[in-house]
């Protein structure tokens, strides 16, 4: 099992609905993971906060509009990976 290096600095911001969680560092801002309000089981993962050996080859990206969430949460099919 890996430690999560730097994880004492992490902290988590909600709003609206508080469903997502939008975990980030405290020191830089940068947000390394977060759990989505469309699928609250799952993460989203910034890729470049992992250290990854070997990266992966291929990665499925779904382009998501958050100014317009509704209508991009029907249009991506982003529900249908998370559990029932």
């Amino acid at each position: 099992m890996k430690t999560i290096t730097g994880s004492e600095k992490l902290t988590t911001y909600t709003f609206g609905t508080h469903t997502a969680k939008h975990m980030f560092c405290r020191v830089c801002g940068i947000t390394p993971f977060y759990i989505p309000r469309s699928n609250p089981d799952g993460y989203g993962v910034t890729l470049d906060c992992l250290d990854l050996d070997p990266r992966p080859a291929r990665i499925l990206m779904k382009v998501f509009d958050g100014r317009n969430w509704e209508k991009a949460v029907e249009e991506t099919g982003i529900k249908s990976l998370t559990q029932p």
